[in-house]
């Protein structure tokens, strides 16, 4: 009987052990280098934004020291966030992506068996010459609401906005290839297209020509409008007020393979959300914080924005 019960305790110590080991095991988060109000980093300094101090509060939550994984996703026609994160994922180098777009496109077996890696913080060469296997994402749940707003320049600040019918008449800019050209270029069967003049993301700058004047609005993320009045406090340009009706929310995303994670994540989500800690992070990074809207996953977007 002795024997037995001194082996239950030697069982329970090595199960306490690795209950510590794994606790001690740091939580890996990937988050965008250059995207404030969400999350900054400059070499040699910390990590700043909503973000950041979101995954500080999640990995408290769980009982592990966080490490983030920095990256720098480009803003150009030819990048996909979808794959970004998946092979950041797939190659181990966080178990999870913040401020991921919960879309159902988003979140498909990508269609491509390997991808290359974005730029992060420790890459080698090799690193930013080879393709990862690409693994299949599963989303945590919601933690803030990214809706599209529009934003007018000093010669429209008074134009009130209710809909993007609103925006006839007045010059318009818009970042080819984005989320806003689509919605303007295919609204009411394309009666604001001569309105409109397409930038190059990544080259032309959005919102310093419409500070300067030289165009009256543009379509957005309302966090890129949030950063844009953070960094430049005196600028002309201002919010509308206006939401387009169709934004996603955005959360977490891990891989598939490891949904413990996800329900332990969705876990402390959900009880940083009750306490209204989330919406306090958001005020203290300078976000305009608007909390998860259903559907959680927005479904086939683009054929929304036609249909409308």
């Amino acid at each position: 009987m002795k024997g037995r019960f001194a082996a239950f305790g030697l069982a329970a110590m090595l199960a306490a052990l690795a209950t510590a080991a794994d606790a001690a095991d740091p939580l890996r988060i990937c988050l965008d280098e250059d995207r404030p109000p969400l999350s900054v980093h400059h070499r040699g300094k910390p990590g700043t934004g909503f973000d950041v101090t979101l995954a500080q509060a999640i990995a408290q939550r769980l009982n592990r020291p966080l490490q983030i994984q920095w990256f720098e996703s480009k803003l150009d026609e030819d990048s996909s966030p979808q794959l970004e994160a998946n092979a950041l994922l797939s190659d181990g180098r966080c178990a999870l992506v913040g401020s991921y777009a919960l879309t159902r496109d988003s979140l498909v077996v990508p269609g491509m068996k390997t991808a290359r890696l974005p730029d992060f913080d420790g890459a080698t060469r090799d690193d930013r010459r080879r393709r990862v296997a690409l693994g299949v994402l599963a989303p945590s749940q919601p933690y803030i609401y990214s809706p599209m707003t529009v934003v007018l320049g000093p010669k429209a600040r008074d134009r009130k906005i209710a809909d993007i019918g609103d925006l006839a008449g007045l010059r318009l800019a818009i970042e080819s290839g984005s989320l806003g050209d689509a919605i303007l270029m295919t609204f009411d069967k394309g009666r604001l297209i001569d309105g409109i003049t397409h930038l190059v993301p990544g080259r032309d700058d959005l919102l310093g020509a419409l500070d300067r004047g030289d165009y009256d609005a543009t379509l957005l993320d309302l966090a890129r409008f949030d950063a844009h009045r953070a960094a430049h406090p005196d600028t002309a340009i201002t919010a509308s007020g206006y939401y387009y009706p169709i934004g996603a929310n955005r959360g977490y995303v891990g891989l598939a393979s490891d949904p413990a994670l996800i329900t332990a994540v969705n876990k402390a989500l959900s009880e940083l959300m009750a306490e209204g800690k989330i919406a306090e992070f958001g005020k203290q990074a300078g976000l305009t914080y608007l909390p998860p809207r259903e559907p959680a996953i927005l479904g086939d977007v683009w054929k929304q924005i036609i249909q409308r």
